[in-house]
């Protein structure tokens, strides 16, 4: 098993930047980036709120930009899949898809997933008119109608991103406001392709060989309705990629890694960054800040001066 003094599971803007600290402070860590690495961001067009971007970015260009800076000081990028960590004995193992490693220090930074409706008729029509990704699958609704399942940022945003192709964007909200900031609730109401059906659920999703339309239920009434449209994107929530950490750390009730002070685990010499511990920002850029904040962390514990106040 090769050693490293410190492995960062995860590759988007937390495990990153966690990466471009920890290779700057020669910690030569390893970062295992997953099979599909970058996080969220790879499903991002133009990302207008990063700092030192004041024409925006691509969402996989920065991404690719800061894998490229990471390895530029140092850092080893591997593109496999953590199925378990051993965390019971020092030095840690973590064991992926390919092989086993061992390492002095953990960073986590393994990000959440989009949530699903959990109807049979979601998973029949996943990829034939179901997605979570309107920067991937967008191009295919030119000229069509889709409609968008949510009420936050990430519903609206991918709405308005839709109208770039499709003819007309419905947003199906179970309440009769949104939750999303209010820049973002003004984008979609002064866009004349966006049109909110409110106090709705989707019940079922219909079609033929590809997905033809949508049965809403009203949340008070209890009344159904249909709705034609051509493809359905799922922005309802997430879900934290912590089920092989289950039992070998503190997780809160919903699946969170339970940190102290943002990225402290329960474990001495494992630390969180990220949306798997930040249930509520969920932004590129804190997530960045506490990959910044772990790996200082983490190359403080290391060299035994460790200054930072734990349980803060």
């Amino acid at each position: 098993m090769e050693q490293y003094p410190l492995i960062i599971i995860g590759s988007g803007p937390a495990g990153l930047t966690s990466a471009i600290y920890a290779a700057r402070a020669r910690l030569q860590p390893l970062v295992l980036a997953g099979i599909s690495f970058g996080g969220q961001l790879m499903n991002t067009t133009e990302v207008e709120n990063f700092p030192g971007f004041p024409e925006g970015i691509m969402g996989p260009l920065l991404m690719q930009n800061m894998i490229a800076q990471a390895q530029k000081f140092g850092a080893t990028v591997l593109y496999e899949h953590v199925n378990e960590i051993e965390v019971s004995a020092r030095p840690f193992s973590v064991t992926t898809n390919n092989s086993t490693y061992t390492s002095d220090s953990i960073i986590i930074a393994t990000g959440a997933e989009p949530k699903k409706l959990g109807l049979d008729s979601e998973t029949t029509f996943w990829g034939r008119g179901v997605s979570s990704c309107a920067t991937c699958d967008g191009a295919f609704y030119k000229d069509k109608v889709v409609a968008v399942i949510g009420g936050g940022d990430s519903a609206m945003e991918e709405a308005t991103f839709l109208t770039k192709f499709a003819s007309k964007v419905y947003i199906i909200h179970r309440r009769n406001e949104f939750r999303a900031s209010q820049i973002m609730q003004e984008r979609v109401t002064q866009n004349p392709k966006i049109e909110v059906v409110w106090n709705s659920t989707v019940k079922e999703i219909t079609g033929e060989q590809t997905v033809n339309g949508l049965v809403l239920e009203h949340v008070e009434t209890r009344q159904t309705s249909t709705l034609a449209v051509d493809g359905v994107f799922l922005a309802i929530g997430y879900t934290p990629n912590t089920t092989f950490l289950q039992g070998k750390i503190d997780l809160r009730p919903n699946g969170y890694i339970d940190a102290k002070g943002e990225i402290f685990t329960n474990v001495e010499g494992i630390f969180v960054a990220g949306d798997v511990e930040d249930e509520i920002y969920r932004q590129a850029i804190t997530a960045a800040g506490a990959g910044c904040k772990a790996a200082i962390a983490a190359e403080k514990w290391l060299g035994g001066r460790e200054t930072v106040i734990r349980n803060t």
